[in-house]
């Protein structure tokens, strides 16, 4: 392996990713966790929400069905086709925008929201920056950036840099983040803090590496396993205990946080 060589993630990755993946049933959704941790500070019916680095915007579309003008911008063509099929099939108004996260096709303080989530660990502490400040360019003031990326202390961040070492992770490169260290990002560049959060993998990293791993040998598992009733009640209530603790933020696999533009 050439020692030289700086890993990155770039637009192919994701070309490719979304081109291999147009049924988007059969990659894993984040549920309700933007909505619902967006929703913990502000009402987004009748707000003008952003998300950059869309995919297939099923964390935009719930925003969408509250009532949220919601526009859902992404780079890769891949992904823009995914999000026009998925909005015709719901009847979900949406606006469909093929744009630069650096150069936002949008005028200052455009936006109640901006959100993204999986997008800021792609770039390195300069650009991620530069990405920050471009979000914040297009928020109103007292609008919220809603920022959600990998949570530093887990298995998967452990995977995901040998995976990495071994050039054999989709998105080429990516960081993760600690909950200190992506508050004062935040700060640093104007921000306000006013809410964060930590999020369990569901179902378990476990079953989806032995998932990926049969798979590979001509078997599908369910996306998702029957649920077992004890240990659905079980892994419930230690989730709810730890959302009570920080322990959240560093036993789930991705952390977010909310800033308000003052």
């Amino acid at each position: 392996m050439d020692q030289g060589v700086v890993k990155e993630s770039i637009r192919s990755h994701w070309e490719k990713f979304w081109r291999e993946r147009p049924e988007v049933d059969e990659v894993y959704s984040n549920a309700d966790r933007i909505l619902r941790n967006l929703e913990q500070v502000v009402d987004v019916r009748g707000k003008r929400v952003l998300e950059i680095g869309a995919g297939t915007g099923r964390d935009s579309f719930p925003i969408a069905q509250r009532g949220g003008d919601v526009v859902q911008l992404d780079y890769a063509e891949s992904s823009l086709r995914i999000l026009k099929h998925l909005s015709a099939e719901n009847g979900l108004s949406t606006t469909i925008v093929c744009g630069d996260t650096f150069r936002l096709p949008f005028r200052d303080e455009t936006f109640d929201v901006v959100f993204h989530q999986g997008l800021l660990e792609h770039f390195r502490v300069d650009f991620a920056r530069d990405l920050l400040r471009e979000n914040i360019r297009v928020l109103k003031k007292g609008g919220h950036l809603l920022v959600d990326v990998p949570q530093r202390y887990h298995l998967y961040t452990i995977a995901k840099h040998a995976l990495i070492a071994l050039n054999k992770w989709f998105a080429g490169w990516e960081r993760s983040f600690s909950l200190r260290e992506l508050r004062r990002e935040m700060k640093n560049l104007g921000l306000t803090p006013v809410y964060a959060y930590g999020e369990w993998m569901v179902p378990s990293f476990l079953y989806r590496v032995v998932r990926e791993i049969i798979k590979k040998a001509g078997v599908t598992l369910p996306l998702y396993p029957a649920p077992v009733p004890v240990l659905t009640r079980l892994r419930d209530r230690l989730r709810y205990a730890l959302h009570k603790t920080k322990l959240q933020f560093i036993s789930g696999i991705s952390i977010g946080v909310v800033g308000r533009k003052d």
